[in-house]
């Protein structure tokens, strides 16, 4: 079993915790608001999981240092600190389960094969419950080798990890895949109010579009959220603006023409403008029943 330190113990980050813990692996754990890793350790009914007060003494003596934080700068400036640098072992296994974006992603690999380390760029497709049902994808880029290391602490709550290429590559692929996501979710909420305003109720709208052609994973487990407004929230619209706008940043790098991703970022970026950054991607729906974010 391996010694594992944990960098982020969000609502993802707390689920991987639960499952390495759980798989036999020594988990320490580390979040920037101390009182979430407690809690995590506190609840954990399952394996061993400690606290760490500092990211530097959550890596000292790691085998695999994973990470699940905000976004690509908050995570490549924790991981390149100086303190978490020195602390890291050295051929450290370290592997970004985050959207952080191609550029961060290949500046962390730079850096820490530098630093005598192993990275894999490794973002996830799935939320909590795929955390814990151990159904997530993994989308695994780095060395072939480093990948095939990675994969035995990954399986902890992953049924696949898909190496798709060299570093970067995973978090590419992880942006084609939320484009289609949050183009979807603009979707579904453009969908409902059309049905809405035609005279069709939500509830019977929404049974008809899972039951469709249109009826991806996505629509199905995003019912709940789309037909009761206190739903817990899985994904805010504010995290979802950052996505989009890596997504969108990444299209004008290649030269990928995105101009109806383009489009849900205005709407998007419209409603968190509006207040509405801290509520789940599915009141999207709900704001644009009210009116255009944007007027």
């Amino acid at each position: 079993m391996a010694d594992v330190a944990i960098l982020g113990t969000g609502r993802m980050g707390s689920a991987m915790a639960r499952r390495v813990a759980a798989a036999g692996h020594r988990v320490r754990v580390w979040n920037r608001t101390l009182s979430s890793a407690q809690a995590l350790v506190d609840s954990q009914t399952h394996g061993e999981l400690v606290l760490a007060t500092t990211p530097s003494a959550a890596v000292t003596d790691a085998d695999v240092v994973l990470t699940m934080l905000a976004d690509g700068d908050v995570t490549t400036s924790l991981l390149l600190s100086e303190a978490v640098l020195s602390a890291l072992p050295t051929h450290c296994l370290v592997i970004d389960l985050g959207t952080s974006g191609v550029a961060a992603a290949t500046r962390l690999g730079r850096r820490l094969t530098e630093a005598g380390h192993r990275f894999v760029d490794a973002p996830v497709s799935g939320s909590v419950p795929a955390v814990t049902a151990g159904t997530l994808l993994v989308m695994a880029s780095g060395r072939p080798d480093d990948v095939i290391a990675a994969r035995g602490i990954l399986e902890s709550f992953a049924a696949e990890v898909l190496r798709v290429g060299d570093v970067g590559a995973g978090q590419a692929m992880k942006l084609a895949v939320n484009l289609v996501v949050h183009d979807l979710n603009a979707a579904l909420a453009e969908a409902l109010v059309l049905a809405e305003r035609s005279g069709v109720t939500r509830t019977e709208a929404y049974d008809v579009l899972e039951r469709s052609v249109v009826g991806a994973p996505f629509v199905h487990y995003k019912r709940p959220a789309f037909l009761d407004p206190q739903t817990p929230i899985a994904m805010s619209l504010e995290l979802v603006a950052k996505d989009l706008r890596l997504i969108t940043e990444q299209g004008r790098t290649t030269g990928a023409a995105l101009p109806v991703t383009e489009e849900t970022l205005q709407r998007v970026q419209g409603a968190v403008d509006a207040g509405w950054g801290s509520r789940d991607m599915a009141d999207l729906s709900r704001i644009q029943s009210a009116g255009d974010p944007r007027e």
